[in-house]
């Protein structure tokens, strides 16, 4: 298991996400399931930076863990800010256009579809989400 602890600031999300995918480089990776884990990095990070201590600033710390059967990887967002659930947030109506569509939730549930299991927990004063995606 690799982790690393920052700030969370908007700023920092090249950095977990070079961290991530310096890990995955040494299991090969498949480039669909890079990118996929990419734009979940961008959007539960943007959420810890966005919400977790909004406005002030407040570490956040990344987990990766992976396994071996199946391969896959386990990503770990914790922090310590406002108890926030994202899986509670209500899938958007996919069917109803941009413009019709309420604004809010689009990426939590792009990361719902897109990762093979996503965990919440508030724990001890944290907010832990685990992704975890097979190889």
């Amino acid at each position: 298991m690799k982790e690393l602890s920052v700030d969370a600031v908007v700023e920092n999300i090249e950095t977990v996400t070079d961290f991530v995918n310096e890990q995955l480089e040494a299991y090969d990776c498949p480039m669909k399931a890079q990118v996929q884990i990419d734009v979940a990095i961008d959007e539960l990070f943007g959420n810890i930076v966005h919400y977790a201590y909004h406005p002030e600033v407040g570490p956040a710390t990344v987990r990766v863990e992976v396994t071996e059967d199946p391969l896959a990887v386990i990503i770990t967002f914790i922090d310590n800010g406002v108890p926030y659930d994202p899986l509670k947030t209500a899938d958007p109506d996919i069917t109803l256009s941009a413009e019709e569509r309420q604004i809010g939730g689009l990426g939590i549930y792009i990361v719902k579809k897109s990762m093979d299991e996503i965990t919440y927990e508030y724990k001890d004063g944290r907010n832990i989400l685990r992704i975890k995606k097979e190889l």
